[in-house]
């Protein structure tokens, strides 16, 4: 573990952003090349929105892996900020290609689908969290900034609840994305938990 510590400490965050984007290229490569399958459009969201759900969950991985001492917290707003992006993305290839920029069927979309409900929810969940991830926004929140990006586990079960709906079955796949999601929601508040007996069983006893 201290291995890997000190080679993430070394690794600099640009390559993230970098390793981040090559699923992007690849999509706009075989869409280029017309290999992205039979209905475009549709694999476009899908691989988009994938790859948000994606990577939003890879950022709310960091606090459990420094639970058991690899330290990975430098990354977490890259992988933020990569997540935020693929959702966007997500989104106007949804309003754009899709719908074609027919704010009417958008607007009747948003009525007839839960699921789109669902997504759009989780990104508004999204944009706070990414218009505050600098500097400035974390000195000026202060202990504010902290409650705030809290809405990433609310933003994940959105994102995750979408896929599900989405696929209108239940397949194994979306079903292990919100498996994956709920826990990573219940598993903040269980380590505080564990923390608070550990702290306790460890202070000397009045009748010792």
């Amino acid at each position: 573990m201290d291995r890997l510590n000190q080679l993430a400490r070394r690794l600099p965050t640009g390559v993230i952003y970098f390793a981040g984007l090559v699923p992007l290229a690849w999509i706009v490569w075989l869409t280029l090349s017309g290999g992205i399958g039979p209905d475009p459009v549709q694999a476009i969201e899908h691989r988009l929105g994938l790859l948000g759900l994606q990577f939003l969950i890879a950022s709310l991985c960091i606090s459990p892996l420094r639970w058991v001492g690899l330290n990975l917290l430098k990354f977490r707003r890259a992988l933020g900020l990569l997540a935020f992006l693929y959702v966007v993305l997500h989104l106007l290839a949804w309003v754009i290609l899709d719908m074609g920029l027919r704010w009417a069927e958008v607007g009747a979309d948003l009525v007839k689908r839960p699921y789109i409900i669902v997504g759009m929810l989780g990104f508004l969940a999204l944009v706070p969290l990414a218009v505050t991830s600098n500097q400035y926004s974390i000195r000026a929140l202060g202990p504010k900034w902290t409650s705030l990006h809290k809405l990433a586990y609310l933003a994940v079960l959105l994102g995750a609840a979408h896929f599900l709906i989405l696929v209108k079955a239940w397949p194994l796949e979306p079903i292990l994305y919100l498996l994956a999601a709920v826990l990573l929601v219940v598993a903040r508040p269980l380590h505080r938990r564990w923390k608070r007996h550990t702290r306790a069983a460890s202070r000397p006893s009045l009748t010792s």
